[in-house]
Order: C-alpha cells, then structure tokens, then sequence
C-alpha cells in the first residue's frame, strides 16, 4: 500500500473490467477513494462487475465503492460523480476510462455503430468531465484523466468511429487544461496498449498470429495504472494538457500538432500556384498514411 494518493476520491469509468479494473485497484492501492463505475454484469451471475471489483478492493483494505450507470447520458454521468459526493463527501478525480468498439471499415459503418462509440467515449468523457468541473472550480483543485489511443494518434484499421472519438479526447483535454488553469485544474491523456477482453479480438488462426498474440499479451493492463495514479497525484501538480502513453515496462511522451513548414507570397495565392510551389515543398515532409502497428512495430518490453 502506498500514499501517492491518500485520501483523494478518484472516479474511474469502465472500471468493472480490463484496464479501469486496474486503475481502480491501483488507486485505492496507493490511499484514494475509489468509485468504481461500470454498467456491465457478470453472465453467469447478473452481478454488477463494479460490485465485484469493490468487493476486491475492499477485502484488500480500500474504499470504493460502486457506481452502476453509464457514462453515456448526461443525467447518469452526473449520478456517477453525485455518488463520489455521497460517499466520500468530495471528488478528486475523474479518470475517462469507460469504451466500447463497434469496429467496421468506414465504407460499411453503420450510423448505429458511430454513434455507439462517440457516446460512450467522447460524449461521455465530456459529460464526465462536466458534472465534475463545477466542484473542481469550487474547490480549487482536481485532475482528470482521459483515455486515448494510437488507433486516433496514428491511424488504424476499420476503427474510424473509434479513432474519431479518440483523437476527440485529444481537444477536450486540452480545452479542459486551458479553461482550468487558473482553478489549479488539469487534464491529460493517456494511451494505454494492454492485452484485455477489448483487444482480444485480433486474429490468432496461423501460427503467426498465435506468436504475436503471445507477446502482446505482455502488455498487461496493470502496468497502465502507475501513470495513472501518478497523474491525478499532488506530484503532477505541473503537468497538463500534455499526451502520454504506457506499453508493458515502456512510457511515452507525444508529440502534439504544430505547424513545421511554410510558404508566404506577397501578392497571395491562386489554386495552380499552390500546386507548382507550395505543395511540391510541402511534399518533404508529409506524413505516410500507416495504421499504428507499423510504426510501433517493436515488441513490448
């Protein structure tokens, strides 16, 4: 047990499973309050995973307790956080966690699936965010916590709900880190690469596969959570608005857009000037379009 966090009350979405399941223990590991929130159920026996996962906690000797509504609509967003209230009598904390993927090519997405993925992950990160901020600005303080991801970063396949909600999180961290500022508020994201129910679907038919199935699952969801602990933490007072990651034993800082070439022409530009000067310079340094497994493409350590 350690006091990284002893005594703030952290909400962690999704966590009934997976990497939130991770976060949550990890949490209460180093002294938070943790409110557990996850709206899914065991199948075999109907009980709430969030139950579950407080359950563990607390036979380990934390606190948490759970919060069984979804993150998807405003109203139970808000119970979510009213539940941190409740309980513990303050929030610290949020920590945007909670996701689903719907995965399709985008020539064959159907409406349904975009809009199952940018409610959960991008929606429901704001509305998370929402019912937290009025108490964060109030008292002064408080950090969140957003899950990104290189299939937005970088690019992936048939993930274009996915990589659009994802890459979404990328503005409101940095919207949330600019508006609370000057509450002593901050926000950041992580990309997380872990080996869980949710990436489990890759393929493993031909020998191949299998092998590389086997290494990925060394990227435990457990080893996520120290970064995540760390940044809601007192001693990341000074950190926002910025992008990490976590693979296996590996962290990552990345980069954000900025503008790296341009052209001027005093008396302006027509559309065939563009085309013979501006972009032929421009060509350099465009970026190849590749999914993420290509440039990450090293196995975790």
């Amino acid at each position: 047990m350690g006091d990284m966090v002893k005594d703030k009350v952290v909400v962690v979405t999704g966590a009934g499973a997976g990497i939130g399941r991770d976060f949550a223990k990890g949490f209460a590991e180093h002294g938070a309050k943790v409110v557990v929130n996850d709206l899914a159920r065991d199948k075999e026996t109907g009980k709430p995973l969030a139950e579950i996962v407080v359950d563990e906690i607390r036979a380990a000797g934390g606190q948490a307790v759970a919060a069984v509504e979804s993150v998807a609509e405003w109203d139970s967003a808000h119970k979510i956080v009213q539940a941190a209230l409740d309980y513990f009598g303050r929030i610290d904390g949020v920590v945007n966690n909670a996701g689903i993927v719907r995965d399709r090519f985008v020539f064959n997405m159907s409406k349904e699936e975009w809009e199952a993925v940018i409610g959960v992950h991008l929606n429901g990160s704001f509305y998370m965010t929402r019912a937290a901020a009025p108490h964060f600005k109030a008292q002064g303080s408080g950090a969140y916590v957003h899950m990104t991801s290189t299939s937005g970063l970088i690019g992936n396949f048939g993930q274009a709900n996915y990589s659009a909600a994802k890459m979404g999180l990328l503005g409101l961290s940095k919207s949330i880190a600019i508006d609370m500022a000057k509450f002593n508020v901050r926000s950041n994201c992580i990309a997380p690469w872990a080996w869980t129910a949710m990436t489990a679907t890759i393929p493993a038919d031909t020998p191949e596969q299998k092998a590389r199935v086997e290494v990925l699952k060394k990227m435990e969801a457990r080893k996520v959570a120290p970064l995540a602990v760390y940044l809601i933490s007192d001693r990341a007072n000074h950190v926002s608005g910025q992008i990490f990651g976590a693979r296996a034993n590996e962290l990552y800082l990345f980069s954000q857009p900025r503008m790296i070439r341009s052209m001027h022409r005093g008396d302006g530009w027509t559309p065939e000037m563009i085309a013979d000067e501006a972009m032929p310079a421009f060509e350099a340094s465009f970026f190849e379009n590749v999914p993420s497994m290509k440039l990450i493409s090293w196995d975790p350590v």
